[in-house]
């Protein structure tokens, strides 16, 4: 008996039911959102999803919804989601922890000042610098000739310019986590600033990079009035080609749940692959 609640103890029994329920509370909307796009379009209609979960062998199962979805063009859709959101999370990273790298271990005037003002520009609504943005790309076409506008070059300079500011100051507070003695180790043994930042700093900060790496693709994948107005319809995202299933009078909403589904899936493989670094790169310098 006493190994027995010795067991119970070691599971905390509270945490885990606690969890449990929460994982299904959560869960729920997705469990729906399969299901109904998996059932018959009248049965659908009629009858809430949960009634099919309790009765599974007493409906019509159909994949009529998702041949509907990729002959809608959710599946070119997807690709070009992709298009923008791997270089539009890539870019970023890559100029933040360059940015970082220096804000953390590169001595030079106003540093401290440079980096608050960065801080400062998380408070920016996006929303408020989309006319500026524009016209800037307007005069490029007319000045150089550089057409940005309805191409995905462009969706993939407004993500990484207003994702900079919150990648530094992620990745610095994490890199001021890291051993200082070893950055000065190196540096006696002759090592550049690039050599001590490709060799040491980057693996060390694989857990802030994938962190922000998660954030910063669910949100490109999410988006779409950046999509919608830099890069335009006729090279839709899914967000904006979800709002076409629908049709002109709401009559295509279980079209819209098969390609929602469809739309989760890689945004779930890509937070399952990277979540063991996300909550260690996160809480990373919180109290430093």
């Amino acid at each position: 008996m006493n190994k027995f609640f010795a067991v119970i103890r070691n599971w905390r029994l509270g945490s885990t039911i606690t969890l449990a329920v929460l994982v299904v509370i959560w869960s729920m909307p997705t469990v729906g959102l399969l299901v109904t796009s998996l059932r018959d379009r009248d049965e659908a209609a009629a009858t809430g999803w949960w009634e099919a979960v309790f009765n599974p062998f007493g409906q019509i199962w159909s994949l009529d919804s998702f041949n509907k979805a990729v002959e809608g063009g959710m599946l070119d859709s997807l690709l070009y989601t992709l298009v923008i959101s791997i270089p539009a999370t890539i870019l970023p990273l890559v100029i933040a922890a360059n940015a970082a790298y220096a804000f953390t271990f590169i001595e030079f005037k106003g540093r401290e000042i440079m980096f608050a003002s960065l801080v400062a520009l998380m408070v920016l609504p996006l929303q408020s610098a989309l006319i500026p943005v524009l016209k800037g790309m307007v005069w490029l076409k007319k000045t150089f000739g550089i057409e940005l506008v309805g191409n995905f070059a462009s969706a993939w300079i407004v993500h990484a310019a207003f994702a900079l500011p919150l990648a530094i100051y992620i990745l610095r507070n994490f890199m001021m986590t890291l051993p200082v003695s070893l950055i000065e180790a190196a540096r006696i043994d002759g090592a550049s600033y690039y050599q001590i930042f490709w060799k040491l700093i980057i693996p060390m900060s694989v857990p802030a990079i994938a962190s922000f790496a998660i954030f910063q693709f669910l949100w490109v994948w999410n988006d779409y009035l950046i999509a919608f107005i830099f890069v335009g319809e006729q090279k839709s995202v899914m967000t904006y080609k979800l709002l076409r299933l629908l049709g002109q009078y709401g009559d295509g909403w279980q079209t819209v749940a098969a390609g929602s589904f469809i739309s989760l899936v890689i945004p779930v493989i890509v937070f399952f692959a990277l979540q063991r670094f996300f909550v260690r790169g996160l809480t990373a310098g919180a109290v430093k």
